[in-house]
């Protein structure tokens, strides 16, 4: 699925309800991300459900794309790492940091509808990929752990 499609999906949803229960379904169709990183380096620091990162790097024909796995211990909170998952992995450094990332967030009118703890969560789940992205760029290896201990959403 394409950015463009999972708005066009939630556009068509009228109702919030709908349009979070579509959100929770994209947490339970998130692929499982490898046990070994359910600990605490790959917590993303945050507010209160407990979210895991991993990232590393792989080859690509344009330069090496940023791979991601993640998980949450919330249902809606996984949804929102599907989302962002959707919106960065496989991506290239420049990609990831030329995303409008809040265009797309105020486009599906999450701004409005979730809470400012997963709001919250969201952006620092997305400022932990970015720092993975400007090491993408400046070549460096990439250090999957966060950088700091906590939980999010």
């Amino acid at each position: 699925m394409t950015p463009d499609e999972l708005a066009s999906d939630m556009m068509m949803l009228d109702d919030w309800e709908d349009r979070y229960r579509y959100i929770i379904d994209l947490g339970r169709n998130l692929a499982p991300m490898d046990p070994a990183f359910h600990d605490d380096a790959h917590l993303v620091p945050g507010c209160i459900s407990r979210v895991w990162l991993a990232a590393s790097a792989e080859p690509g024909p344009d330069g090496p794309r940023l791979r991601l796995q993640a998980d949450s211990d919330a249902h809606i909170t996984k949804g929102l790492v599907a989302i962002a998952l959707l919106l960065y992995d496989g991506r290239t450094a420049t990609e990831i940091v030329d995303l409008d990332l809040d265009g797309f967030f105020e486009r599906l009118d999450l701004g409005s509808h979730v809470s400012v703890n997963r709001r919250n969560g969201f952006y620092s789940m997305i400022a932990t990929i970015r720092r993975h992205g400007r090491s993408l760029a400046a070549g460096e290896a990439i250090d999957s752990g966060s950088s700091a201990p906590g939980g999010t959403n």
